[in-house]
């Protein structure tokens, strides 16, 4: 009885433990890498604001027009990607054709594609084949990039939550004499609304943090916060005002973020739930709405891709076919070759990876057992470092780094961590949903028979999310292999990434550096999907889309 007795207290112990660990890890990985370089940025705004005011820094770098001018290119790239994706979205919530699976990759590449890499497909398609329509650079470009690089989200979220509607309502319209399209402005539409708005708010918040594209594609004349923040900090030092916007910068990302919790998510509260097929088979003439929507789909997609592609190999304008650009990688700069920072790159990838799993797997079993407001409040931290402005965190670690010793702020660990903060909250929101699918009487019976709770995880759990946590973990890779904005301002030259390497050689002149560029761009393409390819084809196929 005595040993029964003390078993029961070290199980309870244990249990104790091992939620308090749960909570802590996440919590200190948070609190050093996202808190602590924020926190920096706020003293240092303090600081600076008592011998200039920040008022004043804000009129010298035209705050508030920089404001402005981010809010309305943000909102005009979000309507043109609910626009662009609408054949999309239709196409992959409502018809069923042989080859889903490589719609859903050539949907999903380019929301994970490096945005310096999408910045320089649009700039090989628009000095290419449209060069006629003289739209090289500026405004036009930036919003069609940020079109195609957000219409994964819009497909998905939006998708997710069609796919889930039952049938039956539009059904009903339509046998009391509605037709199709009444049927669906006035039963179906208004359903997608919350989807909808929730897509259009994440879709809103990265382009409002938006710095690859912009860069690349705004040729020095487009000026955002984002790029704004960088350019004073590294292009001409001046950390206070470079402080000021970041507050600014900050205060935008707030707003977006409470502006995306306005809207309920129908399709993440359903994850494990597998709904009734809706899917249609085309026959006849419903074959021709299908292939406009496929053609659609593969002339804005996989166009920009094709058109690098091909300029990859003939870059100049004679025409001629030349591997040079891919030659170029493997000749020495500064005593590394662009092939060595691929290798750097995939390493770096790989282990902020393993970070992002370990930290994002505890937070969502902590936020899986946790209820009420610690439950919600966990969400909201866990979703954070995915919108705000990854050059402000940038900034942020210049400053928190220059404070420490030689030694720990030339760590190799600061850029993998740097680059799995961003990437726990998408292993977090597939994985929380993972969680929640697993049978409770599965646990239950294993607790009966004595199992305790982190054999319980390891028995029960861990082999029924296996598949989403390497869905999680391919996601996590391709984001921190193309994590531009925040690693832009750590880089050195011994550590120095592929998308940092290319920003770098378009900043260059000559043909030659243009491409060196392309090259580099295409084996990010060519990495980048083959991971997308593993994701689709360990996808739990629940019938959702996320």
């Amino acid at each position: 009885m005595a040993r029964a007795v003390a078993r029961g207290a070290r199980a309870v112990t244990a249990g104790r433990v091992g939620g308090l660990a749960l909570r802590v890890v996440p919590a200190a990985f948070i609190l050093i890498l996202f808190i602590w370089p924020l926190g920096a940025l706020v003293r240092r705004a303090i600081d600076s604001g008592s011998d200039v005011g920040v008022g004043e820094l804000l009129r010298r770098t035209h705050a508030l027009d920089l404001l402005g001018f981010t809010l309305w290119q943000a909102a005009a790239s979000t309507v043109l990607a609910l626009v662009v994706a609408a054949p999309m979205v239709w196409l992959v919530a409502r018809v069923r054709i042989p080859g889903s699976a490589v719609l859903m990759v050539i949907v999903t590449v380019p929301f994970v594609l490096p945005t310096v890499v999408v910045g320089v497909a649009f700039r090989a398609l628009l000095d290419g084949p449209l060069e006629f329509a003289h739209v090289g650079s500026g405004l036009w470009p930036i919003l069609l990039a940020h079109a195609f690089l957000n219409v994964a989200v819009v497909a998905r979220v939006v998708g997710a939550a069609w796919r889930s509607l039952d049938p039956r309502q539009a059904e009903a319209a339509q046998t009391l004499g509605a037709g199709r399209i009444r049927a669906f402005l006035t039963v179906v539409a208004p359903r997608l609304m919350p989807a909808v708005g929730a897509a259009a708010a994440l879709v809103f918040l990265f382009c409002s943090t938006s710095f690859g594209v912009i860069v690349v594609l705004g040729n020095g004349e487009i000026r955002t916060l984002e790029t704004e923040i960088y350019t004073q900090a590294i292009g001409y030092f001046r950390i206070p005002e470079a402080v000021a916007l970041s507050m600014v910068q900050i205060v935008v990302v707030v707003a977006a973020l409470l502006l995306t919790r306005v809207f309920s998510d129908p399709a993440g509260s359903r994850a494990g739930a597998r709904p009734r097929e809706t899917r249609f088979r085309p026959h006849g003439r419903q074959w021709l709405p299908v292939l406009a929507s496929v053609a659609w789909t593969v002339v804005v997609l996989v166009g920009p891709i094709a058109v690098l592609a091909l300029r990859s190999v003939r870059p100049g304008a004679d025409g001629a076919w030349t591997l040079d650009g891919y030659r170029s990688l493997t000749e020495s700069v500064n005593g590394v070759t662009p092939l060595d920072t691929l290798r750097y790159s995939l390493g770096t990838a790989a282990l902020a990876m393993a970070i992002a799993l370990v930290v994002g797997l505890l937070a969502a079993v902590a936020m899986h057992r946790s209820h009420g407001v610690w439950a919600a409040t966990g969400n909201v931290v866990a979703t954070i470092p995915l919108g705000v402005s990854a050059v402000t965190l940038g900034f942020g670690y210049l400053i928190v780094l220059a404070s420490l010793p030689a030694d720990v702020a030339s760590s190799g660990l600061v850029i993998p961590c740097v680059q799995a903060l961003i990437a726990i909250p998408v292993v977090v929101r597939i994985a929380l949903p993972a969680l929640s699918s697993v049978p409770g009487r599965l646990r239950e019976a294993a607790a009966t028979l004595g199992a305790g709770p982190v054999r319980v995880f390891l028995t029960v759990d861990l082999p029924l999310i296996g598949r989403a946590l390497c869905v999680a973990g391919g996601f996590a890779f391709v984001m921190a292999l193309g994590e531009f904005g925040a690693t832009s301002f750590l880089a050195r030259a011994n550590t120095t990434t592929l998308p940092v390497l290319i920003g770098s050689a378009l900043n260059r002149p000559g043909a030659d550096n243009l491409a060196t560029a392309m090259a580099a761009s295409m084996l990010l393409v060519a990495v980048t999907t083959l991971a997308v390819v593993v994701i689709e084809a360990l996808r739990p196929r629940t019938g959702a889309l996320l």
